[in-house]
């Protein structure tokens, strides 16, 4: 708890420092406090967003919708955020700095892995523009998987990202990733990332547990770069001109896999025979409008085929790693005074019955866009089909802002 008042206190002295620059500036709400020194060596954006979230949640007894009860509900401060980013030296070299501060965003398998400080740290990186089109990356950051996981968290066009997102993606990570982005002729564009990284996700002092973690990763964008870094962010909030269209695919293996699901997921027992693992993404992002629409599809297996762990004894224990596939789709179109209607739909397929249940998820959901995605209210209807047990209905609203 002191080192949260320590950072809440820095944080708010480091606000209050800019802002008697930052007010002279012609700035929006939601663009930030914003400083850059007169001989450009140095800059810094300071903002801070949060996330007020209400989930009800009910079962849909043996699959009949004449039968639904068992209600559940919770209201949480779902995310809670403070971020740093600018330039050091040079335009070229830019750095990011990104606290968590709600319960959600801190929580955490243990001190053994973490440490008494917490898990607060969410990106901690320098980012060097060397040479042309080529640049560097080093720290903690996110991991260049799919896309859903890339688009911040205040940037969604539902209330949360979906089942694929959270079975499969990589999440955040520290080591070095190099990337080269260039666009030929007139509009196409290029952008090659290979990376190298601990493996086993952020925060974790307890050093490497198992192998390191490579992943490659290209993107092209054929028809030209979106507004305002539109491929990485949900909904036509630019209403592009002209169709955009970016299409990726990645490939990342992680040797000796510490936690069931890759970089994220519970650790195994210290006795655990860890294995390798294969993850494949392939995505998409399209707008032209005020429509948009973006799929995904992830695949992961380990390197025998076998998502059972043993312990010395080569035993198989309880444990398993979080194994198969998954395909998420979604579209939405973006009305005239920035409401959003969208839907959804994601198929989770374990590798056996004895990870997980094949799921189906249908979502509705609705968003009003104040100040785009600074500033709105989202609610959004799940029907989750599950192929074990009983079905469910989920109803989430939520509200955010971010300056």
């Amino acid at each position: 708890m002191l080192n949260i008042k320590r950072i809440l206190l820095i944080s708010l002295l480091l606000l209050i420092g800019f802002s008697s620059t930052a007010q002279l500036q012609d700035y929006s709400f939601g663009d930030g406090i914003r400083y850059t020194a007169k001989d450009s060596t140095f800059g810094i954006k300071a903002s801070f967003r949060f996330q007020n979230l209400f989930i009800a949640d009910w079962r849909v007894n043996n699959d009949n919708f004449s039968n639904i009860g068992d209600l559940s509900s919770n209201f949480l401060v779902r995310r809670s955020r403070l971020k740093f980013d600018g330039l050091a030296h040079s335009p070229k070299l830019t750095y990011k700095l990104e606290i968590g501060l709600s319960n959600r965003d801190i929580d955490h398998e243990g001190a053994a892995y973490y440490g008494e400080g917490g898990n607060m740290i969410y990106d901690a990186f320098l980012n060097w523009n060397f040479y042309k089109a080529f640049s560097i990356k080093v720290g903690q950051y996110k991991m260049d998987g799919n896309r859903e996981r890339i688009i911040s968290s205040a940037d969604l066009q539902f209330v949360d990202r979906s089942l694929l997102n959270a079975r499969f993606n990589l999440d955040r990570d520290i080591g070095a990733s190099f990337h080269y982005d260039r666009t030929f002729g007139k509009q196409f564009g290029l952008h090659l990332i290979a990376s190298f990284a601990q493996g086993e996700g952020r925060n974790i002092i307890s050093g490497n547990m198992g192998g390191y973690q490579t992943t490659f990763k290209i993107e092209i964008r054929p028809f030209g770069k979106f507004k305002n870094e539109g491929a990485y962010f949900s909904a036509d909030l630019q209403r592009e001109e002209k169709p955009k269209l970016a299409f990726a695919i990645a490939l990342d293996k992680n040797n000796g896999v510490a936690r069931d699901r890759a970089n994220l997921g519970s650790f195994f027992p210290a006795d655990t025979k860890y294995k390798d693992l294969i993850t494949v993404f392939a995505d998409f992002m399209f707008k032209y409008k005020g429509f948009s629409m973006m799929g995904e599809y992830a695949y992961r297996k380990t390197d025998d085929n076998d998502p059972r762990v043993r312990d010395i004894n080569n035993n198989y224990t309880i444990h398993s790693y979080f194994t198969g596939s998954a395909i998420n789709i979604q579209a939405g179109y973006l009305f005239k005074k920035d409401f959003e209607l969208a839907a959804r739909y994601t198929y989770l397929d374990p590798q056996h019955d004895f990870i997980a249940a094949q799921t189906n998820n249908y979502t509705l959901g609705f968003s009003k866009y104040f100040t785009g995605h600074s500033l709105k209210v989202q609610t959004d209807l799940s029907y989750i089909q599950d192929q074990l047990s009983d079905d469910g209905l989920m109803w989430r609203v939520q509200f955010e802002i971010g300056f």
